[in-house]
């Protein structure tokens, strides 16, 4: 939809709520569609995100927001969540898709800084920056070579060989690392990396274990005890993943023992909600251990990647319909609505997967004499995504009547 142009629903009429802080370059190119946003910094919760997000067509939080069910179904005119981050176990996307709202993200915009602290942490760990920095911060001087070592020649394993596992991968060859991963899928190795057939075989040779996972039922509590224990004797363990993924009280037990020489931790099971919070975790005072407040993608860099990648996602979909990058809905990218000077109504009608009906819409066009100049069509699992352009003369009828079929969840039309 153009500036300008006559739309179905008027541009400035459609609220976009953003929390948590997002980068402003997001914040501009939403307000540049002439959309109404209001940004506010910090997350929210319980009445007051209701009370806020309420009315909203749009919302975009970070990690911190959660927009449980009870607080989506308040939500009666949001057409789409954009998550400002990688994640998405802030919000129910089962209940988003109940209602055909998508959720999107932006999964692989802060990869490289991920990567880049990662590479810092490894050689901090052998270097016992963090330790010698404190020693040094409390006056005491302590210039040894003692427990420090050159990361060139050691074996870094990683655990997750997705965007950011891999690029790490590159990171580390560079300093003469050798690297060795483990991931779930196959997948094509760079450079000189080599993988291994298991978790367990990948700790037993690793010198530093850097975990690249996401939430899932298999990763929680995956590096436990057991597998601590299958570590090299003065191994070091980062997670800059999910803090679901460690049990860190067996891992602070096993870096007070001397087994793991130090780790680096950015994600905790419970994180503070704000800025500026109290925090306390079992792993606080552990020698030569690195603690960062889930800062792995938190560069302006990244920041700003992430919030133009997930605002323009959210744009997309508001004006084309086009849910490519949506995490729970069917994925379809969808052309322009004007087709050699002829513009469409376009009819985007989220349904229950079920046998049928698209024959019915079918049926409803063909009754009402309606013509349609384009179909796209996806479903994935119990949903259907189905966008019709039809001759504006039909549309509105159209429309009423694939909003009636009993298995519809959801039906707007774009002019």
């Amino acid at each position: 939809m153009s500036d300008g142009m006559k739309t179905s629903f008027p541009k400035d009429k459609i609220e976009v709520v953003l929390l948590e802080g997002t980068h402003p370059s997001g914040t501009l190119l939403i307000e540049r569609e002439g959309f109404h946003v209001t940004a506010l910094h910090g997350a929210l919760e319980g009445d007051a995100l209701i009370k806020v997000i309420g009315r909203a067509h749009v919302v975009g939080v970070r990690s911190k927001t959660q927009l449980t069910g009870e607080v989506l179904r308040h939500c009666e005119r949001l057409l789409a969540v954009g998550c400002f981050c990688a994640g998405t176990n802030q919000v129910d996307l089962d209940v988003a898709a109940s209602m055909g709202v998508p959720v999107f993200n932006s999964p692989f915009s802060n990869t490289r800084s991920v990567a880049e602290l990662t590479l810092s942490e490894i050689i901090a760990l052998h270097r016992r920056v963090s330790h010698r920095s404190a020693l040094l911060h409390k006056g005491e001087w302590d210039k040894s070579a003692d427990r420090s070592h050159e990361v060139r020649g050691r074996t870094l394993g990683i655990i997750g060989y997705g965007h950011i596992g891999s690029q790490i991968s590159v990171l580390a060859e560079a300093v003469g690392m050798r690297v060795v991963f483990f991931d779930v899928e196959s997948k094509l190795p760079l450079g000189n990396a080599g993988s291994v057939g298991s978790i367990d075989e990948l700790l037993k040779v690793s010198d530093v274990v850097s975990i690249h996972v996401p939430e899932t039922s298999d990763t929680v509590g995956m590096i436990d005890a057991k597998r601590i224990g299958l570590m090299k004797h003065g191994a070091y363990l980062i997670n800059n993943a999910r803090g679901s993924v460690v049990d860190l009280e067996a891992l602070r037990v096993a870096v007070d023992a001397g087994h793991i020489a130090g780790a680096a931790v950015d994600v905790f099971p419970d994180e503070p909600a704000k800025r500026g919070e109290s925090f306390t975790n079992v792993m606080q005072g552990a020698e030569n251990v690195i603690l960062t407040p889930h800062v792995g993608g938190s560069t302006i860099e990244a920041q700003e990647a992430i919030s133009v990648d997930a605002a323009e996602k959210l744009v997309k979909f508001v004006n084309r319909g086009t849910t490519t990058g949506a995490v729970n809905v069917p994925n379809v990218d969808l052309p322009s609505q004007e087709v050699e000077g002829v513009r469409a109504h376009r009819i985007l009608n989220f349904h229950r997967n079920v046998p049928g009906v698209l024959g019915k819409f079918h049926e409803a066009a063909s009754s009402l004499g309606v013509n349609i100049s384009g179909q796209y069509l996806r479903t994935v699992g119990e949903l259907g995504y189905v966008v019709l352009d039809a001759d504006p003369s039909g549309a509105e009828a159209l429309k009423d009547a694939m909003d009636g079929i009993e298995e519809s969840v959801r039906t707007r039309m774009l002019w």
